[in-house]
């Protein structure tokens, strides 16, 4: 918003939020309770869940038999909390048949992470739609492009439940719309540059944190939303060329309670050798109000007193190419050992 615009609505506000011309309103937003797809294939929890009352809930994940009988292309994905008042967040995974991940885990079982019933999630393991607030359904269509389901996959739910002061249960619900014919496209969704090596100084106003990764194919960036916590201030993308041309694709404030994901009108060309780097601020002083603990030096981690720093992204690539796991690898300042600050710009390697 530009200072013009901010200096208006501050007068206005200042002189009684006066009411204007009824007739130059735009419609009233609706919002959708219920499925705002039509779906072909509703996939539910199994069981309920049941929520202690308080304390720390740790990430949950539910296996769910759905077993496709056949290779499926998947264009839209919606999911809903069965009990909106717990639900943080939530991602529904799709599990191909001949990953290790969750093979020993009973069906409908809340496993914590870590629990050694889940085995260890390899790279397989696709993201095919997710839960955040004002986020909604996803749309995969966009260029000709789908979600690809082998065979035999199942569903695993990844939970992030928050107590609310009373014991109560969750059942969620996943949706998917199929597409008519084969795509152009496998719209691919990873993890983005991740920067589990963070380290945010106590005190802090603005501690800046820098991740990178480094596309191993050419691709084609289609999608970012990115993600933090509660100390979270800003997020900027930037791509390093391999001839070396720096280019700024993304920069935003950040809101908690408002992470919304980005559909490029436009396909951004990531060429073999590419180095993505995402950059952020965080506000660990005791001026955040939202801050949990100034006073503390802060590490990755689920919880929202902890921290993350990633950005999710969406891909168009070859749909016969098999090896996701190898689209990219972390890179630069991602790879060093974790300090006790960052970490920042200054461990970027620029050509």
């Amino acid at each position: 918003m530009s200072d013009a615009a901010t200096k208006t609505l501050v007068a206005w506000a200042d002189g009684g939020a006066v009411e204007g011309n009824a007739q130059d309103a735009p419609p009233p937003v609706k919002f959708v309770d219920g499925w705002s797809i039509k779906p072909d294939m509703v996939i539910e929890m199994p069981q309920d869940i049941h929520l202690p009352a308080t304390g720390t809930i740790n990430y949950k994940n539910i296996l769910v038999k759905a077993n496709f009988p056949e290779d499926r292309w998947v264009i839209a994905a919606d999911l809903r909390p069965g009990n909106n008042q717990v639900v943080h967040h939530m991602r529904a995974n799709v599990r191909p048949p001949d990953s290790d991940f969750m093979r020993n885990a009973e069906p409908g079982v809340a496993y914590d992470d870590g629990d050694p019933a889940m085995g260890r999630k390899d790279a397989s393991i696709d993201l095919l739609g997710k839960f955040n607030p004002g986020l909604g359904a996803q749309d995969f269509s966009l260029f000709e492009s789908a979600k690809f389901v082998p065979k035999g996959s199942d569903i695993v739910f990844n939970m992030h439940y928050t107590a609310t002061g009373k014991e109560t249960t969750d059942r969620s619900r996943l949706a998917l719309v199929f597409a008519k014919n084969p795509p152009k496209y496998r719209y691919y969704v990873d993890e983005g540059p991740t920067a589990s090596n963070l380290a945010i100084p106590a005190g802090d106003p603005n501690a800046e944190v820098v991740s990178e990764m480094t596309a191993q194919i050419d691709t084609q960036l289609i999608y970012m939303q990115p993600h933090m916590h509660l100390r979270g201030k800003d997020y900027e993308v930037r791509l390093i060329y391999p001839d070396g041309k720096m280019e700024t694709v993304f920069k935003s404030k950040w809101d908690f309670n408002w992470q919304i994901g980005v559909d490029l009108v436009k396909p951004i060309q990531i060429p073999k050798g590419t180095r993505i780097v995402g950059i952020a601020h965080f506000d660990n002083s005791a001026n955040n109000k939202w801050n949990p603990d100034p006073a503390k030096l802060v590490f990755w981690g689920l919880q929202n007193w902890e921290e993350m720093q990633n950005c999710f992204m969406g891909y168009l690539i070859d749909p016969n190419f098999k090896d996701v796991r190898n689209i990219f690898k972390r890179s630069g300042p991602s790879l060093l050992p974790r300090g006790t600050s960052g970490p920042t710009l200054s461990t970027l390697l620029i050509k």
